[in-house]
């Protein structure tokens, strides 16, 4: 795992800091005592968003990769503008019900309850090398299910990549310990 704050320089004054910055917090959402870091109002910055999609994007430059795997939903916006940005295709992962053609599921434990994510069978190829990005990194059950469908259809996973990290529930561990890389570009304490 590696942070913003280890490089350099961040592109166009942006920083880990102006990022916490943009993002909303708001409490008891969706349920009792969840703090939900709500990135729509980092969206809506040009700048922030500008520099969230670039610093992601240049994380990854010369990785190899053949593809991005955006995780529904805010892993479709970041994802889609990272892989124009390396000249790689886009592969949605999607909550169950949701992909018209044929497809593998995977159950999951969610921070708050239960999912299903979905891929369809010919997303990709074995052998394709593809970088995996949602909004955000909390328990690690999300990030990990979507690694086991790219896997079963003969992806590698080259890294995850993420806004923000949510450390005290572990996700991050559960990801290196299970042989995988990370980028977070920010974390928050607590839930």
């Amino acid at each position: 795992m590696h942070s913003c704050a280890l490089h350099a320089q961040c592109h166009e004054g942006g920083t880990p800091m102006m990022l916490k910055e943009k993002i909303r917090t708001i409490p008891h959402f969706p349920k009792q005592g969840i703090m939900f870091r709500d990135i729509t109002t980092l969206l809506k910055d040009p700048l922030g968003f500008k520099f969230c999609v670039e610093d992601l994007a240049s994380s990854f430059k010369g990785s190899g990769v053949d593809a991005v795997v955006g995780i529904e939903s805010r892993g479709f916006i970041l994802g889609g503008a990272i892989a124009h940005i390396l000249g790689v295709g886009f592969v949605p992962i999607r909550k169950e019900g949701k992909l018209p053609s044929k497809r593998i599921r995977e159950e999951y434990e969610l921070e708050y309850g239960k999912g299903v994510l979905e891929i369809h069978e010919d997303a990709l190829i074995q052998g394709q090398k593809v970088i995996v990005i949602d909004d955000l990194l909390a328990t690690g059950g999300t990030a990990l299910a979507a690694a086991r469908l790219i896997e079963r259809l003969g992806g590698t996973i080259v890294f995850f990549g993420f806004i923000v990290d949510l450390p005290e529930l572990g996700g991050g561990k559960k990801i290196t310990d299970a042989g995988y890389s990370y980028y977070a570009q920010t974390n928050f304490e607590g839930h």
